[in-house]
């Protein structure tokens, strides 16, 4: 991540896409969910990622996610205050069927600055309130970091108690201050910071105890070992058997281990790495609610693509509907 994980969230900043909000089931995923039944018909996965037209205008907006094979999006760059132009984006991808994934808002919740710690809040706090009012399914931010040199960069005490306490109080803060009906609070996983496995994602839905805070699965933002590398399909099932009621939405990208005298996994596009990404779609397209699959850090549009086309491939080739006909 570092450096080059912050130059590709900026991409994401200028990518758009808006959409209609879907409910979270209530039911618990099982193990047996993935291989289907009789009785339980598997949902097609709504793809998404940026788009690189430089329009505006929600309608084109649209129907260039749809172009791709989109039926997801990422939020647009549009202000709560503009209550128009948040109609605008709503009605067009409402008419053409494309959901807005999540409402990214990533500052660092735990800055050592108490004035940049209270901006941040606020920022997190009007990215949910957005999320509610153009009808996205989530607004997402990671938990934090105590780090001093980067803002989600690694600290002996993004395990502990005290940074378990500060994301419980966070997450209440901002759900509290929304009161969202429709649109969930999440915080992405991380590999070295709460939550950085099902269990403690878990931990902090039952501490939390707001119906308004969901899961955004990340699954190689979980991988820093490498049992975890090797064994990502199990990981990816305990996630899925764990968290997939509460799943809201999940990000698509893939790791490799380039080989140092210490471990150092490297993201790159969907089908280039090791991720599993059968077991993936199998239990995503199993789970009773629809949670889109958003392709994300990659370095341009040509890796865009390429992941694109190798995960609508796989689909075809598993039998995992994308909804594209």
């Amino acid at each position: 991540m570092q450096k080059e994980r912050m130059n590709r969230r900026n991409v994401l900043k200028g990518a758009v896409g808006v959409g209609v909000t879907a409910a979270l089931g209530a039911r618990r995923l099982t193990a047996a969910d993935e291989t289907g039944s009789d009785t339980k018909k598997a949902r097609s996965i709504r793809l998404g990622g940026p788009v690189f037209d430089r329009t505006q205008d929600p309608e084109e907006l649209a129907l260039a996610h749809r172009k791709l094979g989109y039926r997801a999006a990422y939020c647009p760059n549009v202000k709560l205050a503009d209550k128009e132009r948040i109609k605008a984006f709503r009605d067009a991808y409402a008419k053409h069927d494309v959901v807005i994934a999540e409402v990214g808002r990533w500052v660092n919740l735990l800055d050592a600055d108490p004035a940049k710690r209270k901006a941040n809040l606020e920022a997190v706090i009007e990215g949910l309130a957005l999320a509610e009012a153009i009808g996205a399914l989530c607004c997402v931010d990671i938990a934090g970091s105590f780090s001093t040199e980067s803002w989600f960069g690694p600290h002996p005490d993004n395990l502990s108690q005290r940074f378990f306490d500060a994301a419980v109080e966070n997450a209440r803060k901002i759900i509290d201050a929304v009161k969202p009906k429709k649109a969930r609070f999440c915080y992405e996983m991380m590999g070295w910071a709460l939550p950085d496995s099902p269990d403690s994602y878990v931990r902090l839905i039952e501490a939390i105890d707001r119906p308004a805070f969901g899961v955004h699965l990340d699954p190689c933002n979980l991988i820093n070992c490498p049992e975890r590398f090797y064994r990502n399909a199990d990981l990816l099932s305990e996630c899925f058997d764990k968290l997939g009621r509460w799943i809201v939405s999940c990000h698509a990208k893939d790791l490799v281990w380039r080989v140092e005298m210490n471990v150092h996994f490297e993201e790159v596009p969907p089908g280039s790495g090791k991720l599993d990404y059968g077991t993936f779609l199998r239990r995503l397209t199993a789970l009773d609610h629809g949670a889109p699959l958003m392709i994300e850090h990659c370095a341009d549009e040509v890796q865009y693509t390429q992941g694109r086309e190798y995960l609508l491939g796989l689909g075809r080739k598993i039998g995992v509907d994308f909804g594209q006909a």
